[in-house]
């Protein structure tokens, strides 16, 4: 079974959204697995401090290494990744989630207020995910969206295994348009390609809109697609 270990000051955020439509039918279904772990709990004081003032003066307040490390530390050691939700992290992309998908699963450290002492995640290895450039309050949305991309790819969860191979990022291209009845909305026809009957034209159409709209949108990624097809 896959399982996630989420370590939080707000436990009560989870499983949330993914208590809901196929992540939480595969939570149901025992598919997959998830913990949630008050990092409070890990505090020695009458007040459960996780945070102090950062060394060197500035605004905001640091987690502390020590409670971190011993709310960590709580969790039994196996060969699970230990990940830290921050906006400085790796860019999470496709690739990276399907390798965590292939995995045993992951446990995902929380950031909040000013971020976490460099020497815990020095000390305990925690690889630094990012969901963009931009910042949120805290890394529980960005674990959300880590685990409702892990999930989605294990086996079982998707109603068909074609669902997750023909969509964006799959081969390094956005996904082409998609259409569905009514046939003309607002005066606007689906493509007559599309319901000709014809699987090869077709699936040439899709290849060459998914191409485009890389282009378009996404030159970083149109690049990287050229360098590959060029080896």
């Amino acid at each position: 079974m896959w399982r996630a270990s989420v370590l939080t000051l707000f436990p009560e955020m989870f499983p949330g959204p993914l208590g809901i439509s196929l992540a939480g039918k595969a939570l149901g279904a025992s598919l997959w697995s998830l913990e949630a772990h008050d990092i409070r709990d890990a505090a020695t004081d009458r007040h459960r401090t996780v945070d102090d003032t950062p060394a060197g003066g500035g605004p905001g307040m640091v987690m502390k290494a020590d409670v971190l490390a011993a709310a960590l530390d709580a969790i039994p050691a196996d060969p699970r990744p230990r990940l830290l939700m921050s906006a400085r992290g790796r860019p999470l992309a496709q690739p990276r989630v399907i390798e965590l998908a292939k995995g045993p699963g992951a446990v995902i450290l929380c950031g909040r207020f000013e971020g976490v002492d460099e020497r815990l995640i020095a000390a305990r290895g925690l690889e630094e995910l990012s969901l963009g450039d931009f910042v949120l309050s805290g890394g529980e949305v960005a674990a959300l969206a880590l685990l409702d991309a892990c999930v989605r790819l294990l086996p079982g969860v998707m109603g068909k295994e074609a669902s997750g191979i023909e969509e964006s990022f799959a081969d390094g291209l956005l996904e082409y348009p998609q259409y569905t009845r009514p046939a003309v909305f607002e005066g606007v026809p689906i493509p007559d390609i599309l319901t000709s009957g014809d699987h090869a034209k077709v699936a040439q159409w899709r290849r060459a809109e998914a191409e485009r709209l890389t282009r378009e949108r996404r030159p970083d990624l149109w690049a990287a697609y050229l360098a590959r097809k060029r080896t």
